[in-house]
């Protein structure tokens, strides 16, 4: 991992102390509300529906054991409504009321606090901590070299990249030094401060895309030219939202030195011509699809002046790269005597079947042929995709002190993943995981869905989306049918700013508001451009909107139709993306329509 060098814990203490005096100031009616509002989201303080909302960076997902413990820390001791906050809340829910389950009940999204909630871009949430305490927890987080600087506002948001980076048996390169050298170069860039919208970046090195990069405004790729020489393939203007588009490939191949020097140009185009006059069109995609060639043209040229007329100052230079990326080296394990795959897989025929599945579904095989890459699932009934209580927190910090070097990362999926496990300790992890309640063996699967905190937490969004993974969640709690289902990524937002990333969804459910009333969209077919998806592509919308009630009887009525028309190919079950592939929407779109109840419908 990463450390931080005395000015980065100098720079991010500075920063709290800062913040302090401006709060206190704001609390004390010396400084407006309106002045203060820029000063507290450069700093992740949102105010949402209710409460505050902190969002903490976790630069490219790397988290270590002692930063778990401060979050578990925050969730405990100050992610507490007040009393009427919280008497607002639940009354708001009490009128719109619960989302009916048919044959099961019903299903309530849960107020919660004590809660951290892992997002899909790799930071980590709270969602109920009093603006009052906000610079205490500040102080706390650059105690251990954390912060919430970029996680909001027209800026370079956080660098995103692989979960399995620097371990993966398929990576071409690491990009995690790449992602730091990114992280140092944006922070408080001086021209790119107030862009015209916010603006995030992601770095794959592994022959799969696991990092979606095709659906980020940048998105860069590492390769080897036919020399062999290292560089990066640069797309630009991906993103979803209202308007979902795939990035375009601008260059297929840029030496990786010039990696900086390349963005200051792409954002320097863009900073210049962007829209600043309607937030709906001014995000760089909406410029790139409106310029096209011109766009790119502008690149070049800058990105020439920059290299030949100003003289590339953020060429970085091999012992700039080595500087950083020393950081990245494995940790020193203890070696010990490798008992070898004969023996796990001898323990999982012998053990619970559930362990057996757990092996095939959270554990992945590590470049170190000693190690593994094991995922705890934060997927359950009762809890949001993605939320972690405090003892949670505390029991993936200590799972990560003993079985991964004191080293976890948060993934797009919405869970942690543990990337230094010697294999013949999974047995002992499988016991401790499974009694902490995060050993689900659903990683990949129906269950193991996304979802963004929507209505019951977010101003932004029209309808609530805990309820309807909640109500999916109870549906499918079978372990023999998920895994009859098969490889299947659900994904679910509140509004069409797409948080929940339902774009590329193979079962796409996006909340929207039709006459001041909660309706959601079913899109079939998205992908993320992974092995398992395939080339980026937004989903397709199945019909006319469901009632909050209807949803999982369409989803129930999309995967029995799955199932009926599935093959097997080469003795496996083709999957529901290739099965749907295959035969076309219309199938789905008849069953997703048939499940509608007559009463409720839309135009």
């Amino acid at each position: 991992m990463y450390q931080y060098t005395e000015f980065d814990r100098q720079f991010v203490r500075q920063r709290a102390a800062q913040y302090r005096d401006q709060l206190e100031r704001n609390l004390a009616g010396q400084l407006g509300d309106d002045e203060f509002r820029p000063l507290r989201l450069q700093n992740g303080w949102y105010i949402q529906r209710y409460a505050p909302m902190l969002r903490i960076a976790v630069p490219y997902g790397e988290i270590a054991s002692r930063q778990l413990r401060v979050l578990a820390k925050i969730a405990r001791e100050y992610d507490q409504p007040s009393a009427a906050l919280f008497g607002q809340a639940q009354a708001t829910q009490d009128a719109l009321g619960a989302v009916p389950v048919p044959g099961g009940g019903e299903v309530r999204s849960r107020l919660k606090s004590g809660y951290g909630h892992i997002t899909t871009r790799l930071n980590v949430q709270f969602n109920w901590i009093p603006l009052a305490r906000s610079a205490d927890v500040m102080d706390l987080l650059a105690s251990v070299d954390m912060h919430g600087i970029q996680t909001s506002g027209n800026t370079i948001r956080n660098i995103a990249t692989d979960a399995r980076a620097g371990i993966a048996v398929d990576e071409i390169a690491d990009p995690r030094p790449f992602c730091e050298i990114l992280r140092q170069w944006s922070t408080l860039h001086p021209e790119f401060v107030f862009l015209p919208r916010k603006f995030k970046i992601s770095v794959n090195g592994a022959k799969e895309d696991r990092a979606a990069i095709g659906w980020y405004d940048v998105g860069l790729q590492l390769l080897r030219d036919d020399a062999g020489e290292l560089g990066f393939k640069v797309l630009v203007g991906g993103g979803m939202g209202r308007t979902p588009i795939i990035g375009t490939v601008v260059r297929e191949f840029l030496p990786w030195q010039q990696v900086l020097n390349y963005l200051e140009a792409v954002i320097r185009v863009y900073n210049r011509y962007g829209r600043r006059d309607n937030a709906w069109k001014a995000r760089i995609k909406i410029l790139v699809k409106a310029e096209g060639q011109r766009y790119m043209d502008q690149v070049e040229e800058e990105f020439r002046q920059i290299v030949e007329t100003d003289g590339g100052a953020h060429t970085i230079t091999q012992a700039e790269f080595d500087r950083v990326a020393v950081n990245f080296a494995p940790p020193v394990l203890a070696r010990r005597e490798f008992k070898g795959e004969d023996a796990i897989l001898r323990t999982a025929a012998q053990a619970d079947p559930e362990y057996a599945r757990w092996l095939a579904r959270n554990v992945k095989p590590h470049r170190d042929p000693q190690l593994r890459a094991v995922t705890l699932s934060f997927k359950r009934i009762g809890q949001a995709p993605g939320d972690a209580t405090g003892d949670q927190l505390e029991l993936a910090a200590d799972l990560a002190d003993r079985f991964s070097a004191g080293e976890a990362r948060t993934t797009h999926e919405q869970n942690l993943l543990l990337p230094w496990v010697h294999a013949d300790d999974l047995p002992a992890l499988w016991q401790a995981a499974r009694k902490a309640g995060l050993a689900r063996p659903n990683i990949g699967l129906l269950t193991d869905m996304i979802a963004c905190p929507g209505g019951d937490f977010c101003s932004l969004a029209n309808a609530r989306s805990l309820p309807i993974a909640e109500a999916i969640m109870q549906r499918y709690q079978d372990l023999d049918e998920i895994h009859d289902i098969g490889e299947i990524d659900l994904h679910m937002s509140g509004c069409i700013n797409s948080c929940g990333h339902h774009h590329s969804g193979h079962i796409g459910i996006l909340g929207v508001d039709k006459d001041g009333q909660e309706w959601y969209q079913v899109t079939l077919g998205g992908a993320d451009g992974s092995d398992l998806s395939g080339p980026a592509q937004p989903g397709k919308v199945v019909g006319p909107s469901f009632s909050a009630a209807e949803v999982p009887e369409v989803i129930e009525a999309v995967l029995e139709t799955y199932r009926e028309l599935r093959r097997s190919v080469d003795g496996r079950q083709e999957t529901f993306l290739a099965t749907l592939r295959r035969v076309g929407l219309e199938p789905f779109k008849a069953a997703a329509n048939a499940a509608r109840n007559p009463e409720q419908q839309v135009a």
